[in-house]
């Protein structure tokens, strides 16, 4: 994957396929720390300690439409080239954590990519799932969720073509805004 965005939008569909109810997906930049942290939450059926054992692991998939499972080795790596970290936290019946941490001016970081666009697909596609976002820069941030969402918009869906157009403009305006424009 070029942008991690899409691994963001990979291991959140982990999420989804795991029935979690609630996703939290949080970027944070700290320049000071020259660090990016990227963590994403979910409370959905979590994992054994074997299975996270295994989950970095290409070739371990609990899928049955393919013998690799390549998103989380491939997050994993991206981080660690960049001299960062990578964790996975997960308890059965509770949910999981994934979080890894970036060089945020490694030369070998992957740009962070289209998070609006991400998260307008996650929102509109899984409507009955909470996704809550943060983008953190220093301490600024900026917050939107899919109950937020619902509850402005009254009944109207999420995935018509009009709110999605909303929702990634309003996503896109506010991480320009923390980022200065370089989101």
């Amino acid at each position: 994957m070029e942008e991690l965005s899409l691994n963001i939008l990979d291991i959140a569909q982990n999420s989804v396929r795991a029935g979690a109810a609630n996703v939290d997906i949080t970027v944070a930049q700290s320049p000071a720390e020259d660090r990016l942290v990227i963590t994403i939450a979910d409370d959905g059926c979590g994992m054994t300690p074997e299975q996270v054992a295994h989950v970095e692991d290409p070739f371990y998939t609990t899928r049955t439409t393919r013998k690799v499972g390549l998103g989380v080795p491939f997050f994993k790596m991206a981080a660690l080239m960049t001299g960062g970290d990578f964790s996975i936290q997960s308890q059965v019946g509770k949910g999981t954590e994934v979080r890894a941490v970036f060089g945020l001016s490694h030369i070998d970081r992957m740009p962070l990519g289209n998070m609006a666009d991400t998260m307008c697909i996650l929102m509109g596609c899984n409507e009955q799932i909470n996704f809550s976002f943060t983008y953190r820069v220093g301490e600024e941030a900026f917050s939107v969720s899919t109950a937020q969402l619902q509850e402005i918009l009254d009944g109207v869906p999420l995935n018509a073509p009009q709110v999605m157009e909303f929702i990634r403009g309003y996503i896109k305006e506010n991480m320009d805004l923390l980022s200065g424009g370089a989101s």
